[in-house]
């Protein structure tokens, strides 16, 4: 099974822990992000992996190869002269995507509990595009669903600010993306937006927008570590 870690990111939330290193080779109980998840995603029967790289990406190269690609297939994407968002690096790694099975994409600053193979399996029986994890919890963005799972928009809480898929509901579902999704080999090819994009305006704009559909994930675990007190708070729990 294919996954692709998108681990581009500038990890500026991090302060000056980023200055001198990738946001991938921060360190979560004595063990970079990046082999954490692979690791991880390895148990979980992945063994054919992208990972993106910018800031510091020659460190997450050398990374890489010190641990000898963790024992499974490891390929680049190289965004160092220009960071393309989560959006366009889709894009660039549509040759990626080309086969029969959906890819995981995969935040390398989400450490969770999801079953991705309950996922997934509810990706191929859906027959959707494109899967995204969800849970109840409270953020200012949130994707909009209708009673279906559909995604039909997305809302800023603190600023009131909406962008809807076609017509605004009234009814709706509010969740929080959790960085996680699944998506068809043909995604790509559905996105309209070029160039450097938010994968969530990618999703938005879809050439087939009702191909997209939410998973509620109600597992107990789920951390961004993207800041320093947020990984505090997960080194703290699973040391417990």
């Amino acid at each position: 099974m294919k996954a692709f870690i998108l681990a581009a990111g500038l990890g500026s939330r991090f302060g000056e822990i980023t200055n001198d290193k990738p946001k991938a080779l921060v360190q979560l109980n004595g063990q970079a992000l990046l082999g954490r998840l692979i690791n991880y995603l390895k148990g979980q029967g992945f063994d054919h992996f992208l990972v993106n790289i910018h800031h510091h990406g020659q460190m997450v190269v050398d990374y890489l190869k010190n641990n000898k690609n963790f024992d499974v297939h490891i390929e680049i994407s190289d965004e160092r002269s220009e960071l393309l968002d989560t959006g366009g690096a889709i894009l660039k790694a549509h040759e990626f995507f080309k086969g029969n099975d959906p890819v995981l994409i995969h935040n390398v600053d989400i450490i969770s509990e999801v079953n991705l193979k309950k996922m997934l399996s509810y990706h191929i029986n859906n027959n959707t595009l494109a899967t995204l994890c969800v849970r109840k919890r409270d953020t200012d963005r949130s994707l909009v669903f209708d009673d279906k799972m559909v995604l039909k928009g997305w809302k800023n809480k603190k600023t009131d600010e909406y962008k809807w898929v076609d017509a605004p509901l009234s009814n709706y579902l509010s969740l929080a993306y959790s960085g996680i999704y699944f998506a068809d080999p043909g995604f790509p090819d559905q996105l309209t937006l070029t160039g450097k994009f938010s994968i969530i305006d990618g999703w938005l704009t879809l050439a087939m927008p009702d191909q997209i559909k939410g998973y509620m994930d109600n597992s107990e675990k789920w951390f961004d570590v993207g800041t320093r007190e947020k990984l505090q708070i997960a080194e703290t729990y699973l040391k417990s």
